[in-house]
């Protein structure tokens, strides 16, 4: 088995101050996992770097970015033909806000804008009934707060796909493509604090949509049930991966 199982696709670059503060992206995402960095490889898609040879082996995580699934750029349609590749050799794929809309997309669902504006803040996620009978979902509340901003959603799911929660504002706010395959609309990646620096990046934008933020501020909550899933996700996908030995994959 490779010393880097897992992949990060890198979909967009936050800005220079939050970086200075809490790091780049990748950093959120092995914290979120328990995984070091230097075992994960990094691939910056949204600056052309070469995607990785899908690998069942393996498993990815496409994160969130300030660009649109629906403006269908190089980068992000070069992505979403790799999806593809990655599922149909059963590759273990988990897809974040923008990931998670790609994901959709790639796979035949609809993306738009969201007619009611954006989703931000801490927000209750809702799980369906029939999420009880996902092995990684029966043991979560039925209600948990994670951390949200967007504005694009999925408005169709691809044929197959299963929404097992929801928020007030968006349906779809975890998906299951399939048994090795998940997304969500919210971001298990953040803390508290970051989702606060993204609150306060954004409060002109915010207070022109209506929003307050102050009270946004004061409503950030810890989602460590969030975190939990994509945590868990993930390393079911590295108890799964197959072993190698003397070159030929062998049955653990």
């Amino acid at each position: 088995m490779t010393d880097r199982p897992l992949i990060i696709l890198q979909v967009g670059f936050p800005s220079e101050s939050i970086r200075e503060v809490h790091g780049d992206i990748p950093s959120w995402f092995c914290r979120a996992i328990q995984h070091p960095l230097e075992k994960t490889e990094v691939v910056r898609v949204f600056e052309g770097e070469a995607l990785p040879p899908p690998d069942a082996n393996r498993v990815a995580v496409i994160t969130g970015s300030w660009a649109m699934v629906t403006d269908k750029l190089p980068w992000s349609e070069a992505a979403a033909e790799w999806i593809r590749d990655a599922m149909a050799i059963g590759m273990s794929l988990f897809g974040v806000c923008y990931g998670h809309q790609l994901m959709a997309h790639a796979l035949g669902g609809e993306v738009i804008w969201h007619p009611d504006g954006r989703e931000v803040g801490s927000q209750a996620i809702s799980l369906h009934p029939h999420a009880s009978n996902d092995m990684l979902l029966s043991t979560l509340p039925r209600e948990f707060p994670a951390h949200l901003t967007h504005m694009q959603t999925v408005s169709r799911l691809p044929e197959g796909a299963l929404a097992l929660a929801s928020s007030s504002h968006d349906q779809h706010q975890i998906v299951r493509y399939g048994p090795n395959a998940m997304s969500t609309q919210f971001h298990p990646e953040f803390t508290p604090e970051i989702a606060s620096a993204m609150i306060n990046q954004r409060e002109e934008a915010l207070t022109e949509e209506g929003f307050d933020p102050q009270a946004l501020l004061s409503g950030v909550l810890p989602s460590p049930e969030a975190t939990e899933l994509l945590r868990r996700f993930v390393h079911q996908a590295f108890n799964r991966a197959v072993p190698e030995q003397d070159g030929l994959a062998q049955s653990a």
